[in-house]
């Protein structure tokens, strides 16, 4: 695979051609690329909701409404939408529920490697929730690792994808109920395949220039 190559030639669709649906085998796919996305510690503080329904992207779709208007046509035109959410809280119950399935997972040779793994992982933990108290963000760039890993392999497998911002928080927290669930959303992405009218498929890459976003030492 010519990893260049895609992440090259990938970009956001700004239009998806609603007659086109993603088959199953490669919803699983991401779903899979979902749930194993890097996070700091192995935190995980995330949750992942697929909208692949009308009934679902509609649902989504009533916090693309207002001033977020210009988004509604990509959710509700698209394959199948994720609204990726953040944990409310890092609690001491999230914690001791990971280190059980590491446990389980076989990832703790000794009882020592366990404690070092609930110990380092407490530590980062309660400097984002005491020390420095940027938890909520600490954990929203998990969930853009998420974003990322997504991103990269919807276009591997040849599926247009469109990452939004753009929508209401609170009404969506409201139509999924997610603050009851202890989660609040960051970010939707669309996926999906392009319209024929999809202006940006025209549009070539604009990137800086090398030398200026990376330099070797």
């Amino acid at each position: 695979m010519d990893i260049a190559r895609i992440a090259t030639t990938r970009y956001t669709s700004k239009a998806f051609d609603p007659s086109r649906k993603i088959p199953a085998a490669q919803i699983e796919q991401l779903k899979t690329l979902l749930r194993y996305s890097p996070s700091s510690t192995n935190s995980q503080p995330w949750h992942f909701v697929l909208a692949s329904t009308e009934a679902g992207k509609a649902k989504v779709a009533e916090s693309t409404s207002g001033f977020y208007v210009f988004n509604a046509a990509k959710v509700q035109n698209a394959s199948h939408v994720v609204v990726l959410c953040a944990r409310s809280e890092m609690t001491d119950a999230h914690l001791a529920r990971l280190l059980a399935q590491e446990e389980q997972d076989g990832r703790f040779a000794t009882p020592e490697a366990k404690a070092g793994q609930n110990n380092g992982r407490t530590y980062f933990a309660n400097m984002h929730r005491f020390d420095l108290k940027d938890a909520q963000h600490w954990m929203e760039k998990q969930v853009y690792l998420a974003l990322g890993t997504l991103l990269l392999g919807a276009a591997a497998l040849e599926i247009d994808a469109c990452p939004i911002e753009g929508f209401d928080v609170k009404l969506l927290n409201d139509a999924l109920d997610l603050r009851g669930k202890g989660f609040t959303a960051v970010a939707l992405v669309a996926l999906g395949y392009r319209a024929a009218d999809d202006f940006n498929a025209a549009l070539p890459k604009s990137r800086l220039p090398m030398d200026e976003v990376l330099s070797e030492i």
